[in-house]
């Protein structure tokens, strides 16, 4: 068999594995998957798993890397600007992420749950996605914010992660009516651009 064929068909594999993981995940729970339940679902032997991942904690790693990879290629669309005094700007980051969560919670989730109960895990994670930390804190450069850049950009994302997972778990505030993705963007964007000083909010730049 030709080199270009096998790699093509150990790609297509390791493929089958990860969406077979999220399959799992979404049914299962990360915490309660085993590996077995992977290669069942991805309709591999279950040795097949160790030609491509060393355990299940390194497919979630994969999985996040893809995750990432995405987002990088999602800041060259249209829309994206880099100056968080701009409200629109400000917006574009936070739908973006918002329906990055939508499409991906059962990954989110599953990356929430293995970085609880391991450590390590969570450290690695931590280190993956901090480029993209960075990312939100040069966009915070030009503001003349309350703390340091890195720690107004985690406490940046860790609102609008927070606020995606209770909403879109279902788990918000009753309303009495539907809280829609328009609403919950527009909502977010506004706390999130006079709390760092774009409108509003004390020692802002104007």
């Amino acid at each position: 068999m030709a080199v270009g064929v096998r790699k093509q068909q150990a790609a297509r594999t390791e493929a089958e594995l990860k969406a077979a993981a999220v399959r799992a995940f979404e049914r299962l729970g990360y915490l309660n998957t085993k590996i077995t339940d992977i290669t069942a679902e991805a309709g591999r032997a279950a040795g097949s798993f160790y030609t491509h991942f060393a355990n299940k904690e390194s497919l979630l790693e994969a999985l996040l890397a893809d995750l990432l990879a995405q987002a990088d290629e999602s800041v060259v669309t249209p829309g994206h600007g880099d100056d968080f005094r701009d409200r629109d700007v400000v917006r574009w980051h936070v739908a973006a992420y918002w329906d990055f969560y939508r499409r991906y919670r059962t990954t989110v989730v599953a990356l929430q749950q293995a970085a609880t109960v391991d450590e390590s895990f969570a450290r690695r994670s931590l280190e993956m996605m901090e480029p993209d930390l960075r990312h939100i804190a040069d966009h915070l450069q030009n503001l003349d914010l309350p703390g340091d850049p890195l720690v107004v950009a985690s406490m940046f994302s860790t609102l609008v992660s927070n606020c995606a997972d209770l909403w879109l778990s279902g788990r918000g505030p009753q309303l009495g009516r539907e809280l829609s993705d328009d609403e919950a963007i527009e909502t977010l964007t506004s706390f999130l651009h006079a709390g760092i000083g774009g409108t509003g909010g004390s020692g802002g730049t104007r």
